[in-house]
């Protein structure tokens, strides 16, 4: 058999632009981790898991540009933005100590995880997987990656979101539960990361729903901004 060839074309990777490179950086694997503010666990009525991180998987295909007008996705009426840090893996990296982790860091972005939330409660109270509220089209909104020797070391940026011009979320990196490295650390004890792999950080409190007309915008202190119009649902 000649896997070579194939009975039908295979989509593209998605790509994300990089400032100041002409190539973009081609999306593998996105890795999302769970409950990774203390403020945002506890508005989803749950506790934070300071044993380890935990994470759920959002397929490559997901991912699409900053600044589109995308449709309100279909089989929900609960559709709500989550603002956060995304890293860039930029080499292999397996088994890492923390104190290596920002060595295999290729850059940073913001990004939105967007979420069908009813379908995500429906499938947690009933201790089932998330897919069906995490990894649908478009749900995973990346912009421009900045390397991270240009962004430095994080920690005292603000991330926050607007809706229509209005403030919902407002947080520092500092904030985060699990720090990048141990993110990476923990991570690559599991999977071997490779170029090509994002890690969305978690998101801090104010998460909420968003309507068709919508212009969601969120940013990170030294990152490029991400933008998101709700169209009209599919």
């Amino acid at each position: 058999m000649n896997l070579s060839r194939r009975l039908f074309p295979s989509p593209a990777f998605p790509a994300v632009p990089v400032e100041g490179e002409a190539a973009a950086y081609p999306v593998h694997r996105i890795f999302c981790v769970g409950r990774n503010y203390a403020d945002h666990a506890k508005e989803m009525g749950v506790e934070v898991d300071r044993e380890a991180p935990f994470y759920f998987l959002k397929s490559p295909l997901s991912a699409v540009a900053s600044g589109l007008t995308l449709p309100y996705p279909p089989g929900t009426a609960n559709y709500h933005y989550e603002m956060e840090l995304v890293v860039a893996i930029g080499r292999p990296a397996f088994r890492v100590s923390t104190a290596d982790a920002p060595s295999v860091v290729y850059g940073y972005a913001a990004g939105l995880d967007m979420t069908r939330r009813d379908l995500q409660l429906e499938a947690r109270a009933k201790g089932r997987p998330w897919d069906l509220g995490k990894d649908f089209e478009q749900a995973a909104v990346v912009a421009t990656i900045r390397k991270a020797e240009d962004f430095g070391p994080v920690g005292p940026q603000r991330i926050r979101l607007e809706v229509d011009g209005q403030v919902r979320q407002d947080a520092r990196l500092a904030d985060l539960v699990w720090s990048v490295p141990e993110i990476i650390a923990h991570l690559s004890g599991f999977y071997h990361l490779v170029p090509g792999d994002l890690i969305f950080t978690g998101t801090p409190a104010g998460v909420g729903p968003v309507v068709a007309g919508n212009v969601v915008r969120g940013e990170i202190d030294g990152l490029e901004p991400v933008s998101l119009t709700i169209g009209a649902a599919q």
